[in-house]
């Protein structure tokens, strides 16, 4: 018989059956109970959507296409009956049906076996029977589901459609997560939402609840009154998921949070924590994403008591305490750009204390910046807040201004770039020395290559520097201080550096050998009449061996005349890639009162530092870096860094040994430390993950050191769970340190996200 047709427009046949039994294995449910009520796989269209039929047609009245394998009529009754393949469409809507009555004298419409219709945003409705109303909606169904344009289902026992358009459903169930795994096979979804009620509207693509409770991994675990989600994904205003978490500082911590999506770009979060050993507390964050940039500001607060002096454990006082955390980045226009940061604690324990951070210090920091083509311009400030026990607040310098200006030439002077430089710099300490400083400067740069593969680079470096500073006295280590009042210094250097790639195979794939030499030469320079505020961390590594001035900053500047050599290998093949590198300096001549012996440059030959670096494939990364004693070889610096495995299932290590024999100065003590991390992966969702930081100093490495070598910091041993749309587990974490009211001991924290909620 041929295929009935209203007009020429054919829909192309779904050759993919709608997959109840996936549905009923999600909700647990019988198949002869409830065949629809299902969070399924969504059947897929193996032919393009056909061109939307029109609305209405001039006088305004609607208009449903429609064509069939059979139509039949019933005069008595006035109903119009199409069966086999029944298409029924009006402008983006759709229905697909094994059978399709309509009655003329009622106008009711209803659409049997195998229902599909599909909405004008793109929704898909699948049940076994549908009444469709005057303006071709769904109506009443039974049996439904749901699956979302945006990727969410909905199930339910009944539905029908409200006066404002929106579908009410009861004994009804949601959820975002995928029924089928990467290979095609069902599965349950790992979370989904029961109602007694839901509401879905269209419009504002809302789900609103009932008498809602979540579910993962088939349990039951909590009730969600008054949620509501938004099915695109983003953020839904609504309460959060609890956090349960055991500490020995504060007993049990049970927190509830709100969430407010205040706009597209602004929302508010707020959130209560109360502790079964210490008094509650509140948090809140506000996040807002403006024409310019974004900013946050986050805050702590509560009532409880601490310790005000680290020298006097057993006085403790009940005071006000919090954090208070904000930055943000404005783009003013596409030069000028200004980025900052506050971080401000009311004391040394409260951070730590309350699981928030573990920083021993926070800076507090603005920076306006201008980036041009060839020039740079930098006016900044900072603030630190020390957390160390016995560090002296006063002690720790502010910074305001720290102006930093270059600029590059735009045509070239005997061949070479020319960068000039000027840079001010004003230190203040409430309890210690003041420093302002000022220098401008000049930098030449030539390089060439040679007929013969060689790279050539000459450089040259003028400078002029002013220093001011005051209660010079107040800094403990004297070739820090320099001399009071104002001081002026020049300073000035050339170089000159030649490497030569050498390019070979081996092992199957291609090895690049490079040579290098730089001498380095700069007359006397005033360093110990000025300041030494940023160059105390001297230390020889790879990173600074061929440096022009090897000291971290400005203050210090390496003078006299000195050859560095060294040699670069590379081995490259498939898979495989291998970095090393190796090198020495030795100085002719040079003042060695601004050096401290055990930095590696103290004398006039230099110990020897390297690195090597390995990385095969996606699954080893290993970097070693080293420096071994001049005269007996004796290890300096020895520092591992290395990964092994997959994203799932790896091992971290890290280990960093510094012997340089230095009591003296307090910036360049020894220490020795390790650290170890990772992470197992069993079944398909689950891993095991622990870490540990261990201190391994001993007194005769640092004779301040308390650690008799082996001194655990922190360590933690956890399982998790995560898939595509749930991650949980549980932690356990030790602490081994006491800190003012932060005292040592155990932290249980049990923690899951739900992923398609809109929050965590």
């Amino acid at each position: 018989m041929p295929r009935a047709s209203a007009n020429a427009h054919r829909f192309g046949r779904s050759r993919r059956a709608w997959a109840a039994s996936v549905a009923l294995i999600a909700l647990g449910l019988p198949v002869a109970q409830l065949s629809a009520q299902d969070l399924g796989e969504r059947p897929l269209e193996e032919t393009p959507a056909p061109p939307p039929a029109p609305e209405t047609d001039a006088a305004g009245n609607r208009q449903v296409a429609f064509e069939a394998d059979q139509l039949s009529y019933d005069e008595n009754g006035e109903t119009l009956t199409a069966t086999g393949n029944v298409v029924l469409r009006s402008g983006e809507r759709s229905v697909r049906a094994d059978t399709v009555t309509y009655n003329r004298t009622t106008g009711r419409i209803v659409a049997d076996g195998r229902v599909r219709f599909v909405d004008e945003n793109g929704n898909q409705l699948f049940t076994d029977t549908v009444e469709l109303t005057d303006q071709f909606e769904a109506g009443t169904m039974a049996d439904l589901l749901i699956a979302l344009r945006q990727g969410g289902r909905l199930a339910a026992r009944t539905g029908e459609r409200t006066a404002d358009g929106a579908i009410a459903l009861t004994d009804a169930a949601y959820s975002g997560c995928p029924v089928e795994t990467p290979e095609g096979c069902a599965k349950e979804p790992t979370w989904r939402i029961t109602a007694d009620r839901v509401v879905y509207d269209p419009s504002t693509n809302k789900v609103r609840f009932r008498g809602a409770f979540l579910e993962i991994l088939g349990l039951r675990l909590l009730p969600l009154p008054a949620l509501v989600i938004n099915t695109t994904g983003e953020a839904q205003s609504g309460f959060l998921v609890p956090s349960i978490q055991v500490s020995q500082n504060n007993g049990v911590e049970v927190s509830q949070g709100y969430y407010w999506r205040l706009a597209p770009n602004r929302d508010l979060s707020a959130r209560a924590t109360v502790f079964t050993e210490a008094p509650p507390m509140i948090d809140a964050q506000w996040r807002h994403l403006t024409d310019m940039g974004a900013y946050q500001v986050t805050g702590y607060l509560t009532a409880s008591r601490r310790v005000p002096d680290p020298a006097d454990p057993s006085a403790t006082e009940r005071d006000l305490r919090g954090y208070l955390f904000t930055n943000g980045t404005a783009q003013f226009d596409p030069n000028w750009r200004l980025t900052s940061s506050l971080r401000l604690a009311s004391d040394r324990t409260f951070l730590r204390r309350y699981d928030i951070s573990y920083d021993d210090r926070l800076r507090s920091m603005a920076n306006l910046e201008r980036i041009e083509d060839r020039s740079y311009l930098s006016i900044a400030g900072w603030y630190t807040q020390t957390l160390r026990p016995f560090d002296v607040q006063g002690q720790i310098p502010i910074v305001l201004p720290a102006i930093d200006y270059r600029r590059r030439l735009g045509s070239p002077v005997l061949g070479g770039t020319v960068e000039l430089q000027a840079n001010t710099l004003a230190l203040f300490r409430p309890d210690g020395q003041d420093t302002q400083r000022g220098f401008a400067s000049a930098r030449w740069d030539l390089r060439r290559i040679t007929p013969l593969g060689q790279m050539v680079q000459f450089s040259a470096l003028a400078r002029g520097d002013v220093y001011n500073s005051t209660a010079n006295a107040l800094t403990a280590t004297p070739i820090y201080r320099g001399e009071e009042g104002w001081q002026a210094r020049g300073v000035a250097l050339a170089a000159v550096e030649a490497s030569w790639p050498l390019v070979g195979e081996l092992f199957g794939g291609t090895q690049v050998l490079t040579p290098r030499v730089q001498i380095v030469a700069a007359p006397a320079i005033r360093n110990l009449v000025v300041p030494n505020e940023d160059s105390r961390a001297i230390d020889l590594e790879d990173t600074n061996l061929f440096d022009l001035n090897r000291f971290p900053g400005y203050d210090r500047v390496e003078d006299g005349v000195r050859v560095t050599y060294g040699l670069d290998w590379q081995l490259t093949r498939p898979g495989w890639e291998v970095r090393s590198t190796i090198g020495q300096s030795y100085r002719f001549s040079g003042n060695r009162d601004v050096l401290v012996d055990g930095t590696g440059i103290y004398n006039n030959v230099s110990d020897i530092v390297g690195r090597t670096q390995i990385k095969f494939s996606d699954l080893v990364r290993f970097t070693h870096r080293f420096r071994l004693d001049k005269d007996n070889f004796a290890i300096r610096r020895n520092e591992i860094d290395a990964t092994v495995g997959s994203s799932r299932t790896y091992v971290e290590l890290g280990y960093l040994r510094l012997n340089r024999n230095i009591t003296t100065v307090e910036d360049l003590q020894d220490r020795e430390e390790a650290r170890v991390a990772a992470r197992i992966a069993f079944a398909n969702y689950w891993s095991v993950f622990g870490s540990g930081v261990f201190n391994l100093t001993d007194s005769e490495e640092d004779p301040t050191a308390t650690s008799d070598g082996f001194q655990a910091i922190r360590t933690r041993l956890g399982v998790a769970y995560a898939d595509e749309c749930l991650e949980m587990g549980l932690t356990w974490r030790r602490d081994y340190i006491t800190a003012g009211d932060a005292r040592r001991g155990n932290t249980f924290q049990i923690y899951f996200a739900l992923r398609g909620l809109g929050f965590r």
